[in-house]
């Protein structure tokens, strides 16, 4: 019971609110966990009300700049054989868990995964062994629903358009999004294709519970890439 409140407080908190994804590319100046840290912190002195945030040496520095702040930590992980990569082991979100995140960004994809667990049993261990909450990464409602009936309590549209059934279409995920949001019983999470204040209104408009926008506010090294397009020409 006291597990089940600590959950409601922490998505009631996050109801309507903005999350800020801070990440950067491996080979730029910001992904020192310092820089990340110190990015996480400038969003969140602007108004976000949580993080999402990817390796465990980036989630402990976060959690010690941020020590009362919601982090969603993930793990970007590849292994040959499968597409997975967002927390795609049990060994990876406990890695997150123990760096200090509060709730498992995991892939709910219903792809093989590198060790052959499946979806349900690791959404299971991350609740029953590590005490924590999951957030899962979807690319279409039937790996959402599989991942909120194993007791995911949170569902984003975080993988439309980046999975090889989806590669042909262009986030944000709309429709997606509507079927999470009025299908599954979950804290609904849109993620993906953000670009402007007015594409997140649309978002909350459609039924998500909070957003999480990434490039448009923390990718400089992305965003000045996309500038420089003319200049190559």
């Amino acid at each position: 019971m006291e597990r089940t409140l600590f959950i409601l407080a922490m998505l009631t908190a996050l109801d309507h609110q903005l999350i800020v994804s801070c990440q950067a590319p491996p080979d730029s100046p910001l992904y020192a966990p310092e820089m990340i840290a110190a990015i996480a912190k400038a969003a969140v002195l602007r108004g976000a009300a949580a993080v999402r945030i990817d390796t465990p040496a980036h989630v402990k520095a976060v959690r010690q700049a941020l020590p009362q702040i919601p982090i969603i930590g993930l793990w970007k992980q590849t292994f040959p054989g499968s597409e997975v990569y967002i927390t795609p082991r049990f060994a990876d979100a406990m890695a997150i868990a123990e760096a200090g995140a509060d709730i498992i960004a995991i892939d709910a994809t219903l792809r093989d995964r590198p060790n052959g667990e499946q979806l349900p049993d690791l959404v299971q261990q991350i609740k029953n062994k590590l005490g924590k909450r999951v957030m899962a990464d979807a690319d279409d409602l039937a790996g959402a629903k599989v991942a909120v009936e194993a007791g995911a309590e949170i569902a984003g549209t975080t993988l439309y358009g980046y999975t090889t059934q989806t590669r042909q279409d262009q986030p944000p995920a709309w429709a997606l999004l509507e079927k999470i949001a009025t299908q599954l019983d979950c804290f609904t999470i849109c993620e993906g294709g953000i670009a402007t204040p007015e594409m997140a209104q649309q978002a909350l408009d459609l039924g998500a519970n909070a957003v999480v926008v990434g490039t448009a506010i923390t990718g400089v090294d992305l965003k000045v890439q996309a500038f420089m397009k003319p200049f190559e020409t």
